[in-house]
C-alpha cells in the first residue's frame, strides 16, 4: 500500500484559499469528524457545507471522532453567526439556507 503523500500546507480557520479571482473561508466545524470543514465564499454567500448541515439535517456523528455535541455547537457558534441569506450547499441532498436551517432544522430546535 502506498503512503499518503506529506502535504504541502496546511488549513487554517479564517485562511482563506485563494483561486483565480475567488476566495474561499475555511471553517472548522468539527462534529461528524474532528477535521470537518466547510468553506465560506463571502461575495456570493455560500458555504460549501460537506457533511456538516444539510437541509433540515445535520451530518452523522456515529464515526470515529464524530460527537454530536461538538456539531451542534459548530453549527450554532460557526455557521449560524453567517448572513441568514447565505446558501447552503451540503455535501448531499439539496441546497439550502443558514435563515431556513436556524428555523426549520429539527436538530437545532432549541436555537435562541
Amino acid at each position: 500500500m502506498e503512503a499518503s503523500p506529506t502535504p504541502l500546507t496546511t488549513l487554517q480557520e479564517g485562511k482563506s484559499i485563494k483561486f483565480g479571482n475567488s476566495q474561499l473561508e475555511m471553517i472548522h466545524a468539527p462534529g461528524h469528524s474532528p477535521g470537518s470543514i466547510c468553506f465560506w465564499h463571502k461575495e456570493s454567500d455560500a458555504l460549501i457545507g460537506g457533511d456538516v448541515l444539510f437541509s433540515q439535517s445535520i451530518g452523522r456523528t456515529d464515526l470515529p471522532g464524530g460527537d454530536m455535541d461538538t456539531l451542534l455547537s459548530s453549527i450554532r457558534e460557526k455557521l449560524f453567526i453567517l448572513p441568514g441569506k447565505t446558501i447552503v450547499y451540503p455535501g448531499h441532498g439539496p441546497e439550502t439556507s443558514i435563515e431556513f436551517e436556524k428555523v426549520n432544522n429539527p436538530f437545532l430546535a432549541t436555537y435562541p
